[in-house]
């Protein structure tokens, strides 16, 4: 098309206007779309990072022939851990750590800290993985029997489950084998209602 003599090539407010208007639409739509993806991303994250933090505690203590672990604590506000090793040989125990003589290595840690939105929680009744007993909704997350998961020099380790939420309501699990200290990745599937291995 020819425009007239004197008349500038370009785009009017009003098209300007309604181009902003339809992008910011579309995205909006987009984001919402796209945001419970974000916080499952979110929670895989944290459950990948648990458990290669738990890896590296296992590795930590072969190496050094010393007890390694993860000290869990619930603070009011949320469950978090700190990093302890054994300071006198006898293993970890929770008034050990209280006194100083299993020193912590590092501070106190949150997953939502690093992982918005997530936490250690079991959101729903689900059932338990491998066919044991289910789990209520609100029950303890930090299934070990006890507040330490600990690591020996020998590759074992404290059996366990911890559940991890993210902020829509997904749970997972990482969970150790305490035999050979081996940590696995599950996610609990609602449509078949089911717990798979990531």
């Amino acid at each position: 098309m020819h425009r007239r003599r004197g008349e500038q090539a370009g785009w009017s407010l009003v098209e300007l206007l309604m181009v902003i208007g339809v992008s910011l639409v579309v995205g909006a739509l987009a984001l919402a779309a796209f945001a419970p993806l974000g916080a499952r991303a979110r929670a895989i994250g944290a459950a990948r990072y648990l458990a290669a933090l738990l890896q590296r505690e296992r590795i930590e203590a072969v190496r050094t022939g010393r007890v390694s672990g993860l000290h869990f604590d619930d603070d009011g506000s949320a469950i978090g851990f700190a990093r302890v090793v054994d300071g006198n040989g006898n293993g970890l125990r929770s008034a050990e750590i209280a006194g100083g003589i299993d020193p912590t290595r590092g501070p106190r840690v949150r997953l939502a800290d690093a992982f918005a939105g997530v936490r250690f929680a079991i959101v729903d009744d689900v059932p338990g993985i491998d066919g044991g007993p289910g789990l209520t909704a609100g029950a303890d997350p930090v299934r070990l029997g006890s507040a330490i998961l600990a690591f020996a020099p020998t590759g074992s380790a404290t059996s366990g489950t911890l559940y991890l939420a993210s902020a829509d309501r997904q749970q997972f699990a990482v969970r150790v084998l305490g035999p050979t200290g081996r940590v696995r990745i599950f996610e609990f599937d609602r449509a078949t209602v089911r717990w798979v291995q990531r």
